[in-house]
């Protein structure tokens, strides 16, 4: 094993396993991401520790944990389409990509999506769409998704992206004010939407129509 692969395997097991997370397909996703390609250079050393680093322009990768927990929550199949808001660095989308049919990923810093999409294209994630737009408007013409995660913190749930969640759909989103937020899942049914929080999180900013204007 490299030095890289004993960081991750040590990650996976001491900071997402023995914390709660033992769906066996995101444990494998989470061990075959190579968390240090989404980080700057100097940064690459603390890759696999758990918690967020900087990526510049005042963005982060989030703590693997987070991740985990995240896409944990969503319950995800391999049939799915998923919508992410924030490609950021790319890491969590390349986490998707191995649990899910299709992932369609919204940047607006177009610096950090042009970033992503090299990694992307290196590591052959052929199932992952990317956007540099406005996140909160979502992407509609490939709605309605299965399941939608937002990866930057809004003041409210963007309306949009509530309708673009099919019915039987899961969202998960950070809600709060800039300095502390809680993460939280939707669900929409026939009977229409379902909001509850489980745990507390720091997030960058939503910046957008349906978000934080600057």
């Amino acid at each position: 094993m490299t030095q890289f692969e004993k960081k991750r395997s040590f990650m996976v097991e001491n900071h997402i396993k023995k914390r709660g997370i033992s769906d066996r397909r995101l444990l494998e996703a989470m061990n075959s991401v190579d968390r240090h390609l989404f980080v700057p250079e100097h940064q690459k050393i603390y890759a696999y520790e758990d918690h967020p680093l900087p990526i510049g322009l005042e963005q982060t990768i989030s703590q693997p944990y987070i991740v985990a927990e995240m896409t944990n929550v969503l319950k995800l199949s391999e049939t799915d389409r998923v919508l992410e808001i924030g490609t950021g660095s790319g890491y969590q989308a390349a986490i998707l990509s191995l649990l899910v049919d299709q992932v369609y990923t919204v940047e607006r810093i177009k610096p950090l999506m042009e970033k992503a999409e090299k990694i992307f294209n290196q590591c052959r994630y052929t199932n992952i769409h990317t956007l540099h737009s406005d996140g909160t408007l979502g992407w509609s013409d490939h709605s309605p998704f299965n399941a939608i995660m937002v990866t930057a913190a809004a003041p409210r749930i963007p309306p949009t992206l509530i309708s673009q969640l099919a019915v039987g759909g899961r969202m998960v989103i950070p809600v709060g004010d800039r300095s502390v937020q809680s993460l939280v899942k939707v669900y929409k049914d026939q009977q229409g939407v379902h909001v509850n929080d489980f745990s507390l999180v720091r997030f960058v900013p939503l910046i957008g129509q349906h978000g934080w204007t600057g």
